[in-house]
């Protein structure tokens, strides 16, 4: 059934008023520091109580301000993973995953559940470790197992993997994925990471400044922002302030440059942006949305290159402006294009 979430919560400088339903599955908030989505995990895990609203878990009210429902959260089956995981450092891996259980739990369901969850978690043989004794990655899995040995009915993740190093994170990230796979597929997950909430997450929240800017499908949402925000949380460099100038073009002002659409341009288009990954070299004849180019700098990673470049020939503001074009090294490389392109299905449209 899912998770029905409707609150607002005033703070000294920041108002939270946020309003979203999920049908179960994995789904991301994705948005910068301090705005709101923390609080948001805070509030339906009960550790924060909202000013006012209604938050509901496959159908069962944990909040409700009208009717005076406020469920405690030791009662709420919504585990709550915490950014610094919270385990008791005096107690060992065993010891931490008993006291997560319900205390009417028997002796020997306690040590199965443990003992299975140790193994479901890939901590097979750490059970007598205190926590100073593990890696980042193993902590994480004991509060990950801890959480999960109570049967919650949806998991809130809160930025898993920011104190992780680059590689474990994304290791983390695939066995994240296998342990909610075969225990429960429902999460929220809370990241200023675009590419931890893209792999991780088929539906998406855009959040900032406490309010919510979009949501649906992330493949779609990254392809087709719509609001030039969203757009910068997704991770699109280049971006403009826009007019419309025809049914199927818009003049980029910041680029002094007209580009061809695929689809109508809206009335209440204000900016627009391309993807950095977008651009293709091109020659003269017949190419839509044609951009002579100045390279003013490249840099090499070890299988991409990105290219810093104005538009070549351009006058006024347009001419000095900075776009970034990134595309995958080949085995054997020529010299860069005079021209790129971008296809008209490719030119974002946002308001």
């Amino acid at each position: 059934m899912g998770m029905e979430v409707k609150i607002r919560k005033k703070f000294k400088d920041f108002s939270l008023d946020v309003e979203f339903g999920t049908n179960g599955g994995r789904m991301g908030i994705l948005g910068p520091s301090g705005c709101g989505k923390s609080m948001t995990l805070k509030c339906v895990a009960g550790v924060e109580t909202p000013d006012e609203g209604y938050i509901a878990v496959n159908g069962r009210v944990l909040f409700d301000s009208e009717n005076g429902i406020n469920v405690r959260p030791q009662k709420r089956r919504v585990g709550y993973l915490f950014q610094d995981y919270a385990l008791f450092p005096n107690m060992t891996v065993w010891e931490n995953l008993a006291c997560g259980l319900d205390s009417s739990t028997g002796r020997a369901d306690r040590n199965r559940k443990i003992g299975d969850m140790l193994d479901l978690c890939h901590l097979p043989g750490l059970g007598d470790r205190y926590p100073s004794q593990l890696s980042g990655g193993q902590r994480q899995r004991v509060a990950l197992a801890r959480i999960l040995a109570n049967e919650p009915e949806v998991v809130l993740l809160d930025e898993p993997f920011s104190s992780l190093d680059a590689h474990l994170s994304e290791r983390m990230q695939t066995q994240l994925l296998d342990v909610l796979r075969h225990f429960m597929d429902d999460a929220i997950l809370v990241t200023h990471n675009r590419n931890e909430a893209y792999r991780i997450c088929p539906r998406i929240l855009a959040m900032d400044e406490g309010r919510i800017l979009a949501h649906g499908d992330t493949r779609e949402l990254f392809r087709n922002p719509r609001y030039l925000k969203v757009a910068m949380l997704t991770g699109c460099k280049n971006l403009s302030r826009a007019v419309k100038s025809g049914e199927y073009e818009v003049t980029a002002l910041d680029w002094d440059m007209r580009l061809r659409t695929a689809t109508p341009v809206p009335d209440d288009t204000t900016a627009v942006g391309v993807h950095s990954h977008d651009f293709r070299p091109a020659t003269v004849a017949n190419t839509d949305n044609l951009i002579r180019i100045s390279v003013l700098d490249t840099t090499e990673g070890p299988f991409e290159r990105s290219v810093v470049f104005r538009r070549a020939g351009g006058e006024g503001e347009g001419a000095r402006c900075e776009l970034r074009w990134t595309f995958v090294k080949e085995p054997v490389e020529g010299p860069l294009p005079e021209y790129l392109s971008v296809h008209p299905e490719r030119i974002l449209l946002l308001k």
